[in-house]
């Protein structure tokens, strides 16, 4: 057992179209990763036109596009996202398509892998 205590808390908010699905898949991460990241969901945008409204109430330190954006519209989002919150907003955008050719897991998988450079780099 680790004594290291989990880095955050991270206040997260995610752009996903299936607002339902985003709290299940970062649900799962938020239990995979509680020994090292201390993660709150606090609000999902499930549209491009919501985002301002979301991270304007939320104020994350964290904003995660899911993989039914286009990277151009990814690359959109974050930086509405960014003028709102200032650089220091962390972003990551999921791969175009990656929920629909490799499922769930898969998605759950690349957020893990990806989560110690996002929130420590």
């Amino acid at each position: 057992m680790s004594t290291t205590k989990p880095l955050g808390p991270f206040k997260l908010v995610t752009v996903n179209t299936a607002p339902e699905r985003a709290y299940r898949l970062i649900g799962r991460v938020v239990e995979n990763v509680k020994d090292k990241y201390t993660i709150i969901h606090a609000g999902n945008a499930d549209s491009e036109e919501q985002v301002r409204e979301v991270v304007t109430k939320e104020q994350p330190d964290v904003l995660f596009t899911a993989s039914m954006w286009t990277p151009e519209q990814a690359k959109a989002i974050h930086a509405e996202a960014k003028e709102i919150m200032g650089p220091q907003l962390k972003t990551f955008a999921l791969p175009q398509g990656l929920q629909v050719s490799r499922g769930p897991d898969a998605v759950v998988e690349f957020i893990e892998e990806n989560l110690p450079a996002l929130l420590e780099g």
